[in-house]
């Protein structure tokens, strides 16, 4: 197992450096000029080119990513156009509300997707699959701003049970209470498109194992339905659940630029929207490469978490 995780983390190394290659030659390309962001009325053209050669902006593209590179192997990475912090601070205040948002969506898409997933497929073809399935189908659909804007309208502004966004109550404590109160409405609008995802694997897997031979043996020898299905088909079950885990990390980081829009939640979602406003390249190759590290570490845990639940995989 060592070695396996040794050699993926080897291979994660040209991966990332490729990713941060297009990255930085697409952010080349794209239209506007970050100087034309910064400079005001009053500035004249022979202040336009010092501030671009301030910024490194007058070298061609390689050299500036050779440098880019050449500070991200020391630690650096860069600072910013419009304010001139340095990147790893904004990105770094940025990163543990957008993890606490996607690490608990996550766990939400999973307590809700394998217990409604495993109900589903043992009774198949009911009233209660089929309004599973409607439910998770509408769930997969719908697009993350407008369950937000619908979440804020019924438990804000009708209920009046949830905030309407933010982290903290102005003027309160500040507390762990406050924070999982302002928490729980845009956690839940990220995970249900997850809890939908997972639904739908896991209903699809139980089906398949439940009609495994061991399965019919294990009913046979009279044990009880939910011994059955807990102890000898749902963590076979699981393996293909499993495999999504890591393809959903991607898919909550993109859809936390939308929630967090929503919510106005200071998270690294918001943080993209403004960079790609402002045109401000390093920050937006710092959360590209933040982004690839975070993606390509859940692939990774997917794959060692495949032999915790089925003891007959070994990486060797």
């Amino acid at each position: 197992m060592q070695r396996y995780i040794l050699r993926r983390l080897l291979i994660m190394v040209p991966i990332l450096l490729g990713i941060t290659v297009l990255c930085y030659l697409i952010l080349s390309l794209t239209p506007g000029d970050p100087v034309q962001m910064l400079i005001s009325p009053s500035m004249s053209a022979e202040d336009m080119v010092i501030k671009r050669r301030g910024l490194g902006l007058d070298q061609p593209v390689h050299v500036r990513y050779v440098k880019w590179l050449g500070e991200l192997s020391r630690g650096n990475l860069g600072y910013s156009f419009t304010s001139g912090a340095p990147v790893t601070k904004r990105v770094g205040e940025r990163l543990i509300p957008t993890l606490k948002l996607t690490g608990t969506a996550l766990l939400l898409s999973y307590a809700i997707g394998i217990p409604v997933g495993v109900i589903a497929a043992t009774r198949r073809y009911s009233a209660v699959d089929y309004v599973a399935t409607v439910l998770t189908f509408l769930g997969i659909s719908l697009p993350t701003f407008f369950l937000g804007l619908g979440g804020i309208y019924i438990f804000s502004l009708r209920l009046q049970w949830l905030p309407v966004g933010g982290t903290l109550t102005l003027g309160g404590d500040g507390g762990f209470v406050d924070g999982l109160y302002h928490l729980i409405l845009p956690a839940a609008v990220l995970a249900v498109a997850g809890a939908g995802v997972v639904t739908r694997y896991v209903r699809s897997s139980m089906l398949e194992v439940l009609g495994q031979d061991y399965v019919r043996t294990a009913r046979a020898k009279g044990l009880a339905e939910f011994i059955v299905t807990r102890h000898h088909a749902l963590r076979n079950a699981l393996i293909p659940v499993i495999t999504i885990a890591g393809l959903q990390i991607p898919a909550l980081l993109a859809g936390a630029v939308i929630t967090e829009q929503v919510f106005e939640w200071p998270g690294m979602g918001r943080l993209t929207i403004e960079a790609i406003n402002q045109r401000d390249y390093p920050v937006l190759m710092a959360i590209t490469l933040v982004t690839a590290v975070l993606v390509a570490a859940g692939n990774l845990l997917a794959d060692v978490a495949y032999a915790a639940a089925d003891p007959r995989i070994r990486y060797e």
